[in-house]
């Protein structure tokens, strides 16, 4: 039956509670995994649909079936049993430069005094285990276990049984978009405090409508699309940054009389079909600025390609583009390349690097997505930042800007910070009641759709060859689930 399409929801639904009746647990999550697989790599459907209430009791379906079976004995050695309180967190996968992997660690350094278990299903190809033992291993209050390399129904198995044994104070479940097992594993007779992180909160995300969990939501955007557009109770708990410092007194803005600007971002946030290509972008940047361009995160050899030769026809010096595919902290790095303006990352904007940005004091500039509000980011921003749209708009500010200019941005920037994004507060917050949070700011006037923008932009993706790439990039996907 994999493979098979089907001609509704309904059509699917059926095929899935088919499935689940007969005890083919492995196929049925399968089933719902590779359809929001399919959802979230075509471009049409991106920000437009969050949710799934659906897949989301199918999934809860198949968790329920799945749980008579499993051996509900709690060994006597239960995590449980220990003189601190102990916290899970459900991953789909760690990798070192994942925004999510940064909150979990704050969450962590929130709460000192517990024992934090990490427990990743795996299904979107394996964690950055390296990484991980330099990090999260080597302290002694974390644990972190990946699921064994079988089948689906097996995965969630392994997790109904980590998740009884360990029975955690509390759940925190950061499943990647398309993790069936993860929103399956956690029933309501399990009887656990279970909050489901709204981290995937641009694509359809499964678990974004499980009622026996706090619905967390970290920024302005998400809170009043969930509650306002998708109906959700929810809660807020603003995205937060350890605070390394502001920008240096004695830096001078365009200290050597040139901008300098820099952007953090995979592929996966800019390689994207959009009407702004970022890889056409920056050579012009680079033309009009007379200045250097550092690049902050994973590319393809393709775009690195692509951005060189562009650089080339504009005949610029290949030193000023500096690439640069990880770092440990994008704050220190802003300071130690001496940056003089963050250019947020489109069409798919990073919120947790935009606050580092405005925290260690260095101007930014964000672009206003065509028709995507939560992609922009301007609400996370202070009010009166500068934005663009058009590419014309953002060259002819970053060709104008003066010491001035830049000065005055970075300080609103981490004025901006200090109010609303420093960690102080999340300790409370994570060890109080969630209810109690405090209420994000109000949505900027300044994000509107280009409807014309967006229907001519959605025409272009109906090409052979827009679908022959989409289909190579889901071939890619797939093989890389695998490992």
């Amino acid at each position: 039956m994999r493979g098979t399409r089907y001609d509704s929801i309904r059509s699917l639904c059926e095929a899935v509670s088919h499935l689940t009746n007969n005890g083919d647990i492995d196929q049925a999550l399968r089933l719902i995994h590779d359809l929001v697989e399919r959802i979230i790599t075509e471009p049409l459907c991106t920000s437009q649909v969050f949710g799934s209430k659906i897949l989301d009791d199918l999934c809860q379906r198949i968790g329920k079936a799945n749980l008579t079976e499993v051996n509900q004995e709690i060994a006597d050695a239960s995590l449980s049993q220990r003189d601190q309180p102990v916290f899970v967190y459900i991953v789909t996968k760690l990798q070192k430069s994942g925004g999510h992997t940064r909150i979990i660690e704050e969450f962590i350094e929130a709460q000192p005094k517990g024992q934090h278990v990490i427990l990743s299903t795996e299904l979107d190809g394996r964690s950055d285990v390296e990484y991980l033992m330099k990090g999260f291993a080597q302290q002694a209050n974390i644990v972190f276990e990946q699921v064994p390399k079988v089948n689906y129904q097996q995965r969630l198995t392994w997790l109904q049984k980590r998740l009884l044994k360990i029975h955690p104070k509390r759940v925190y479940l950061f499943n990647h978009h398309q993790d069936s097992v993860a929103v399956a594993a956690i029933q309501p007779e399990m009887k656990l405090n279970a909050s489901f992180y709204h981290h995937g909160d641009h694509h359809l995300c499964l678990g974004v409508y499980l009622s026996h969990f706090e619905h967390i939501d970290p920024h302005t955007m998400g809170y009043h699309n969930c509650r306002d557009v998708l109906g959700i109770d929810n809660a807020y708990i603003p995205l937060t940054a350890d605070d390394k410092g502001d920008r240096p007194a004695d830096w001078p803005f365009l200290d050597d009389g040139v901008l300098t600007t820099c952007t953090a971002a995979k592929s996966n946030k800019i390689e994207i079909p959009y009407f702004v290509s970022y890889l056409e972008l920056m050579p012009k940047l680079l033309k009009a600025t007379g200045g250097r361009h550092i690049h902050i995160g994973r590319l393809t050899p393709w775009a690195l390609f692509k951005i060189r030769h562009g650089m080339k026809r504009y005949g610029i010096q290949p030193d000023r583009f500096i690439y640069t595919p990880w770092v440990p902290s994008v704050w220190k790095a802003l300071h130690e390349f001496r940056v003089d303006l963050y250019v947020a990352s489109f069409p798919y904007g990073g919120g947790l690097t935009l606050i580092e940005a405005m925290g260690a004091g260095i101007p930014v500039a964000l672009h206003r997505h065509i028709f995507s509000r939560i992609l922009s980011g301007i609400d996370l921003a202070y009010s009166g930042v500068f934005s663009w749209r058009y590419p014309e708009e953002l060259l002819n500010y970053c060709s104008s800007l003066t010491r001035g200019d830049l000065g005055e941005a970075g300080r609103l920037g981490r004025m901006h910070y200090e109010k609303f994004y420093s960690r102080g507060d999340l300790q409370e917050i994570l060890n109080g009641v969630v209810r109690d949070c405090p209420k994000p700011t109000d949505l900027s006037d300044k994000f509107i759709v280009e409807t014309d923008e967006w229907v001519f932009w959605m025409e272009r993706q109906l090409t052979i060859r827009r679908v022959l790439s989409r289909a190579a990039y889901r071939a890619f996907r797939r093989f890389r689930g695998w490992w």
